[in-house]
């Protein structure tokens, strides 16, 4: 009887359809043609190359939600977000491809859900096209989970608004043009707060540093500074005050995001620490003989697709409209949790060498901790997921 691994049970799940295996498909290739080439250079120089966000939306890999009369793909169908950001958390070469991500998942949802129709015509265009790179800025240096405590302000004055503030920990920051960006318009604590579209442009405006990070260092973060700097009105997504509601909306597909992601991440790191431990010898042996690699093994792979069942219906449920806050909550802490401790487990069975950057998992190790806390940390979700069962 043929082993099972976890490429042979990903080919038996039911949650996707030819088309969805015709776009991984497109997507791997891309990552070879690409991502890998590059991705050595992306992790020294500390981001992306721009042109990939133009070479990704010619693939059709940037955008696809964006409707058709904007040059977009034009479906709404999250599962084809879930393959990709599968497939860039499974390939071990992907980091500098995040942001690529990041742009479907994350930012993108603001300019369909909250614009008007000369917005759209304005940004759609490009957006699609790659040519204009997008990012979103909530965090600042003072708050993070809690978004009441945003203090970047943003004053009316005739048809623009005045920006001075700071923001960090932002995503493709050193390539962004546009950043849909958290302000307080009111001193109230929810209901002053809007979501204004900044070019980064416009006078006043400027990159901090791109910061060092602990893991995905293709991924550029950055630091953002406002100083006076003037935005029209006309850039307003929304109701001025209703900021907060904006970012409520989109919170629940990213967090599914970074749980899909991190399921995928970690049978990536169990199949190849699998094909290490069979090549590894110690005493005479391969070390996966040894009994404690076996039932390592055996309960990291069992429990991972647990989790991969568990989020192929959190990912239908989405589709169909079906998820709340407190289900994305849930699968968001779960999932990344995991990750983490498969990482480490994973870690210990390479030994000396898995300390070493050399060898993939050092790199894993690095890039899994920031995903229990970006997105929302574990506290925060459990905190959702506390008060769903009414306590």
């Amino acid at each position: 009887m043929p082993q099972t691994t976890l490429a042979a049970a990903d080919r038996v799940r039911t949650v996707y359809d030819e088309e969805h295996e015709q776009f991984r498909a497109l997507v791997r290739e891309f990552v070879d043609t690409h991502a890998a080439p590059h991705a050595d250079r992306w992790e020294a120089e500390g981001r992306v190359d721009r042109e990939l966000f133009t070479r990704a939306a010619e693939a059709g890999l940037l955008g696809f939600t964006i409707p058709e009369e904007y040059g977009g793909g034009g479906t709404d169908d999250f599962r084809f977000n879930a393959v990709m950001g599968e497939e860039l958390a499974r390939n071990p070469v992907t980091s500098g491809m995040a942001g690529i991500a990041l742009s479907n998942d994350i930012v993108i949802p603001y300019f369909l859900e909250l614009t008007n129709d000369e917005q759209r015509a304005r940004w759609l265009p490009g957006i699609a096209a790659g040519e204009l790179v997008t990012a979103v800025a909530m965090t600042e240096p003072g708050t993070g989970s809690d978004l009441a405590g945003i203090r970047t302000s943003a004053v009316r004055d005739g048809d623009d608004y005045v920006v001075n503030g700071t923001k960090i920990f932002i995503s493709n920051g050193q390539n962004a043009d546009l950043v849909v960006t958290a302000v307080r318009t009111s001193d109230d604590p929810h209901q002053g707060l809007s979501l204004l579209v900044i070019p980064t442009e416009l006078p006043g405006f400027s990159r901090g540093r791109n910061l060092e990070k602990i893991g995905l260092h293709a991924q550029d973060t950055s630091e953002l500074v406002f100083v006076d700097v003037r935005v029209p009105v006309a850039n307003l997504l929304g109701a001025e005050g209703q900021g907060f509601l904006g970012l409520m909306r989109n919170l629940p597909q990213e967090r599914l995001s970074i749980a899909a992601a991190a399921v995928a991440s970690s049978e990536g790191v169990v199949e190849r620490t699998l094909a290490y431990v069979k090549e590894r010898r110690a005493f005479g042996t391969s070390i996966g003989s040894f009994q404690n690699t076996r039932f390592e093994l055996a309960e990291m792979h069992t429990a991972v697709q647990v989790s991969r069942a568990y989020i192929d219906q959190c990912i239908v449920r989405h589709a169909n409209g079906e998820l709340s806050a407190e289900d994305a909550a849930a699968a968001k802490f779960w999932t990344t949790e995991q990750y983490v401790q498969v990482v480490g487990r994973c870690l210990q069975l390479h030994g000396g060498y898995g300390y070493m950057r050399e060898y993939r998992i050092a790199r894993d190790y690095e890039d899994a901790r920031i995903t229990t806390i970006y997105g929302g940390t574990t506290e925060i979700m459990k905190q959702i997921v506390g008060r769903g069962l009414g306590l």
